[in-house]
């Protein structure tokens, strides 16, 4: 019998790649759409879409004749895709649709044939080699994706351009297709008809329906755990990865040996992290983001062990091998379209986070008690894992009763974010706030009287109001960011302030909910698309030295938009700005730090930066707040009270390299 390496290799290498270029091109996709979470999960939907096509493919393949030549020829075509490139389009159209088609055009055939690798190996291995299990290759691959995976946060992304990604990832992909083809070559002695398996039943609908419900369910919680963490934190590649990886891991551990899983620990384990999740999203303002993250890890983890544990006490014999793949992947595809699709056009709130959960727990029970039967509640054993799992269904279940219950004069959900507009009394009288996620982005006081104060961030005392005091009138200030406009309640006659915001939703909300915009004596207008692009797009159009400021305040809920704080976009708002401009970037953030990436901003641009803090005001409405003002000469805001010099500690961020790591706040 000949050396298996070639299968080992091929596997592997094939599952690296496939896992490897799904950061790498989130990476270049990110700029262009705003740095929005559903960036990623838009990418993962494309990516999971076209594991289930390459799975289909390989269900197929093994039942014609000559199978092994037809994929010889598809891997020598999609040599002709190399090197890769991924190029960004225009502004313009539905941004789901557009991350879609680029992936397809840049990508998608060497990912297609990628994701056909795993199955159509083991198929061939299982042919040639009846008497080994084809299982272990399984976990073998999802060794390799979480490999990719781990390694290119730490290894790759720090160290390595993205334009030497794509390289290296295209050298690496011809090595796989010399690989491949070998093992597609060597695959002619009976690998597209075991007949050895020709005993064995077919899986009955239930069991087919299980799987698809198991790998959904697991694929939910993937995706919408990680939009949790961008939402809430940083739309960042590590925080992508994190919780993908130990995704994968689930795979490795439970395809591996059936040692690892172990039913009644993971079922306990997954029922009480649900009701701790659920509890953590909940109240997610109050709680560090360490024991965010810990939670967001953690409870996926289990749940996903207890899904895969069960995919793998269901499945099948090595003859419905590629059916029971294809049904994996078509289940982490219903996933992705649930999450990235549905999920934004039906529910207004992130829903499909408990629902994950929830499901997961549901399905735990149903697959242990519909073995077992009921009698299985008499011993101590089960009892409290399926009590465990019980809590789970139930907590999940009430997360989204009170979530529904949730009052507001307006919800709004779309592809940034979910977006409310409430009402409330304090201390000054009756006011409208508008809510992105967890976070304020600003509100008016509903008294005629009080209703173009300048509120929350923006009040008096705040830097934006401080710093654009120093400016004479008439100015002309750009602000990345709308929000409820509230900055437009500082213009005078004659000024101009021109507001960059990507999503249509909050300029619709500012122009009917809040006045901020109609009451303003400056001139406004507003530009729809994200600020770097359009700032960029008017350069080139021959705007150039233009604004006497432009203030940078474009979070989505405490989620930092790290493509407009690099160094490459520094250099666009320098050439926007006139001489003796400032930049102003709001840095009020629970969870990140972001004074040392202002430091490291100035430093890039040859500038001086001074910042100031304020503390919330109940008596004029305004919010604590830290603004940071870059410009060439900063001491006109040093000189007057409250204005104090950057610390000395800098960190500079590139389109190539943001690390979240030194700026989290422990």
């Amino acid at each position: 019998m000949r050396s298996a390496w070639r299968f080992y290799a091929t596997i592997f290498l094939s599952a690296f790649l496939l896992f490897q270029v799904q950061p790498i091109a989130a990476r270049y996709l990110l700029p262009e759409f705003g740095g929005t979470p559903a960036v990623w999960s838009t990418c993962l939907l494309f990516f999971q879409v076209l594991l289930l096509a390459g799975y289909a493919y390989a269900h197929a393949l093994p039942a014609r004749a000559n199978a092994r030549w037809v994929h010889l020829i598809l891997l020598a075509a999609s040599g002709g895709f190399l090197p890769i490139a991924i190029r960004p389009s225009g502004p313009g159209g539905d941004p789901t649709a557009r991350i879609l088609i680029l992936l397809v055009l840049s990508v998608g055939a060497p990912y297609f044939l990628l994701s056909s690798t795993a199955p159509l190996i083991q198929r061939w291995f299982a042919a040639e080699r009846p008497a080994e299990s084809p299982w272990r290759l399984y976990a073998l691959s999802n060794l390799g994706s979480f490999l990719a995976l781990l390694t290119y946060p730490f290894l790759i992304e720090p160290y390595v351009p993205l334009g030497a990604q794509l390289k290296i990832w295209s050298g690496l992909y011809v090595a796989f297709l010399a690989i491949c083809g070998y093992a597609a070559w060597a695959a002619r002695e009976g690998a597209s008809a075991p007949s050895q398996f020709a005993a064995e039943p077919r899986p009955r609908l239930g069991i087919i329906l299980l799987w698809l419900a198991l790998s959904t369910s697991a694929s939910v919680i993937l995706l919408a755990t990680t939009n949790e963490i961008s939402q809430e934190i940083a739309v960042n590649p590590f925080l992508w990865v994190a919780p993908l990886s130990l995704y994968l891991l689930t795979f490795v551990l439970t395809f591996e040996s059936d040692r690892w899983y172990r039913r009644p620990v993971y079922a306990a384990f997954a029922g009480l992290f649900t009701a701790v999740a659920c509890s953590v999203s909940a109240a997610a303002n109050a709680i560090p983001v360490l024991w965010q993250l810990g939670v967001y890890l953690v409870a996926p983890f289990f749940a996903c062990m207890l899904c895969n544990g069960e995919l793998v006490r269901a499945r099948p014999q090595p003859r419905y091998l590629t059916t029971f793949y294809l049904c994996v992947a078509a289940g982490g595809a219903l996933g992705g379209v649930f999450v990235a699709l549905i999920a934004p056009r039906v529910f207004t709130e992130f829903s499909e986070f408990p629902i994950g959960f929830g499901a997961a727990c549901a399905l735990g029970l149903i697959c242990w008690v519909g073995r077992e039967g009921l009698g299985v509640w008499k011993g101590f054993e089960a009892r409290v894992p399926l009590s465990s799992l019980l809590l789970g269904v139930f907590t999940a279940a009430a997360f989204l009763w009170i979530a529904g219950g949730q009052k507001s004069l307006l919800s709004v959900r779309n592809f940034y974010g979910i977006l409310r507009v409430t009402e409330s009394t304090d201390e000054v009288g009756l006011k409208r706030t508008l809510t992105h996620g967890r976070i304020d982005h600003g509100f008016e006081y509903q008294a005629p009287d009080k209703r173009d104060w300048p509120t929350s961030y923006y009040g008096p005392h705040s830097g934006v109001a401080l710093a654009l005091g120093e400016i004479a009138s008439p100015r002309h200030v750009g602000v990345v960011g709308l929000g409820a406009g509230t900055i437009a309640a500082w213009g005078k006659p004659g000024d101009e302030i021109r507001f960059y915001e990507i999503n249509p939703a909050v300029i619709r909300i500012a122009n009917t909910w809040f006045w901020f915009l109609k009451d303003s004596r400056a001139q406004v207008d507003t530009v729809l698309g994200d600020a770097r692009v359009q700032l960029t797009a008017e350069r080139s159009r021959g705007a150039a030295h233009d604004f006497d400021a432009i203030a940078v305040d474009a979070f989505s809920s405490d989620s930092i938009p790290i493509h407009l704080l690099t160094t490459e976009c520094a250099d666009v708002y320098r050439d926007r700005l006139k001489l003796g401009g400032v930049l102003l970037l709001h840095i009020t953030n629970k969870t990140l730090d972001l004074e040392p990436v202002a430091r490291g901003i100035a430093n890039h641009l040859g500038w001086q930066a001074a910042q100031i803090s304020t503390q919330r005001n109940e008596n004029t409405g305004e919010s604590a707040s830290q603004w940071v003002a870059i410009a060439a000469d900063v001491s006109r805001f040093t000189q007057s009270p409250g204005w104090t010099a950057v610390g000395e500690a800098a960190l500079t961020w590139t389109d190539d390299f943001s690390s979240l790591w030194h700026v989290l706040r422990f």
